[in-house]
């Protein structure tokens, strides 16, 4: 773990530390097949994901961190002893918030038109059992929990704008699933934390995959719009946007650029005047490459065996903040640290440091 925090710390910019505020995101991949088994796993102390996930994040170091792939319980134990864990190794997150997902929420509906119920593609975000690869906040600053919105209950059809899929010019799979399909897969949160440099809200979700459908495009439709919804919620046509500082970080499941999906939509999340993209890199992708990258080979976020290696994890603040340093997570194949930092998931932490202007 030393040299994975050296790693870090040589990315460092050179500024007080105390004058940074440095917010990550990291899709984990901690899930697993069955309720509890991610708290038994965590418990457990001898599972070496677990135990590189900790050591990753615990490098970073960040004070905001928006986390993917953790199962969510109705008493939070899971990210309780993830917390434990995360202190034992030398950074303390004491503060965190996570709410049900949809990701496993049952439906009585056929809502992925397959003919059958009760699968996990008839949940409202696909998954299991309950809480499956859900989503969740780590703080080192006091999260407003009584201001927090949650969207996640929005329906899909109920999004401004929103494009719903059809076969042969009828609403798929049916005009009963589609009245009840929600639009996350997750959760589209806005989360307020109270820091040293005053209130920051952030916002985070992570999106359903664009692909593991058919014709009607049902996943890359809905995957176009779980990214869109931030643009209209800076708009005004949905929600109510803080007037202070916030930071979008997350998972869009989209590449601007590569593999499937509607790409306009990060792309024009990317270039929106009122967010800054600081195009966080790191030496690992940079040298890896990908065949047929048409995107920076540095920015990828993610490693997909046999699929290829994608930027789909996202820090973006908004312009109310100066960027002093950004990365990812990625080190060199001759790098030590190398063969932990892929052990711990298949996706890579992506980290900002900001001072507020």
């Amino acid at each position: 773990m030393i040299w994975l925090a050296a790693l870090v710390l040589c990315l460092l910019p050179e500024v007080a530390a105390a004058e940074t505020l440095r917010v990550a995101t990291f899709n984990t991949e901690l899930s697993r097949k069955g309720p509890g088994l991610m708290l038994r796993d965590i418990i457990g102390g001898r599972d070496k994901q677990v135990a590189a996930v900790v050591s990753v994040i615990a490098s970073a170091r960040p004070d905001i961190l928006a986390l993917q792939g953790v199962d969510w319980d109705h008493e939070g134990r899971a990210l309780d002893v993830l917390r434990v864990r995360l202190g034992k190794a030398g950074w303390d997150m004491p503060y965190s918030f996570a709410a049900q997902p949809n990701s496993g929420r049952a439906s009585t509906l056929d809502l992925d038109g397959d003919g059958r119920m009760g699968g996990p593609g008839d949940a409202q975000g696909y998954g299991w059992f309950t809480g499956q690869g859900g989503i969740a906040v780590l703080s080192r600053h006091p999260i407003a929990q009584a201001d927090i919105q949650d969207f996640s209950a929005l329906l899909w059809k109920d999004l401004p704008g929103a494009t719903l899929p059809k076969t042969s010019g009828r609403p798929f799979p049916s005009s009963e699933a589609q009245a009840a399909q929600r639009l996350s897969s997750t959760g589209h949160w806005l989360v307020p934390i109270d820091t040293g440099q005053g209130r920051i809200t952030l916002l985070t979700y992570q999106a359903g995959p664009p692909v593991f459908d058919g014709p009607e495009d049902r996943n890359g439709l809905r995957n176009r719009d779980e990214t869109r919804f931030w643009q209209l919620l800076l708009d005004g046509a949905v929600g109510e946007m803080p007037a202070h500082p916030f930071v979008l970080a997350g998972g869009a499941n989209l590449d601007p650029q590569d593999g499937e999906g509607h790409h306009g939509a990060i792309e024009t999340l990317l270039t929106d005047p009122r967010l800054q993209d600081p195009a966080p890199a790191s030496p690992g992708a940079a040298k890896a490459g990908s065949q047929g990258h048409r995107g920076p080979d540095a920015q990828d976020t993610v490693d997909w065996p046999g699929i290829g290696r994608f930027r789909v994890d996202y820090v973006l603040p908004s312009i109310h903040w100066r960027v002093t340093g950004s990365g990812v997570i990625w080190p060199a194949p001759d790098d030590p640290s190398a063969g932990l930092v892929s052990q711990a998931s298949r996706h890579r932490l992506v980290w900002v440091d900001l001072i507020r202007e």
